[in-house]
């Protein structure tokens, strides 16, 4: 097999986009107490606004994924007949 056919296998992802974002990539986590089902987000940041975050969370006495999960969903609430 040839390099350029791994590749394209590699990235190879369901033609319908909806179908695609509720499979996810398969390593969801629940948040303790959630009981609901997530799909991890990665998302490249400077170093610097990395530790802003890290510290805001900090004095806020909650992890950083739980203060950008409210973050994220106050910035993009749910579609009436959405699920949340």
């Amino acid at each position: 097999m040839n390099r350029d056919a791994t590749r394209r296998g590699f990235a190879a992802r369901p033609a319908d986009p909806e179908r695609w974002i509720k499979v996810g990539d398969g390593r969801a986590v629940v948040p303790p107490g959630s009981g609901e089902f997530t799909a991890r987000l990665t998302v490249d940041i400077t170093p610097a606004l990395r530790g802003r975050i890290k510290i805001a969370a900090f004095q806020r006495g909650i992890t950083v994924a739980e203060m950008l999960r409210d973050l994220l969903t106050c910035e993009f609430p749910a579609i009436d007949g959405e699920e949340p």
